[in-house]
């Protein structure tokens, strides 16, 4: 039981911290650690057995991830072309 609780809380985070980092996007200060945050809970979830949000909050977080990618690939772009 104990087991099974604490795997069921490591994905409903992961969720819960997926979903804010993708809200939150424009604040990268607070959405780079909790998508982060939400890829490793979703990863550690997932082993422990609480399989579907563990999956919700790993999506989240790789899509976050990749948002700030393409904002900071496109801000640097556009940085060495003023240049």
């Amino acid at each position: 039981m104990e087991g099974n609780q604490e795997s069921k809380g490591l994905s409903i985070a992961s969720m819960v911290l997926g979903i804010i980092s993708l809200v939150l996007c424009c604040f990268i200060y607070i959405s780079l650690p909790c998508a982060i945050l939400a890829v490793i809970f979703g990863i550690v979830g997932m082993k422990k057995g609480g399989k579907g949000m563990g999956i919700a909050g790993l999506v989240l977080g790789i899509i976050t991830l990749a948002i700030l990618a393409l904002g900071a690939l496109g801000i640097f772009s556009i940085g060495s072309a003023l240049v």
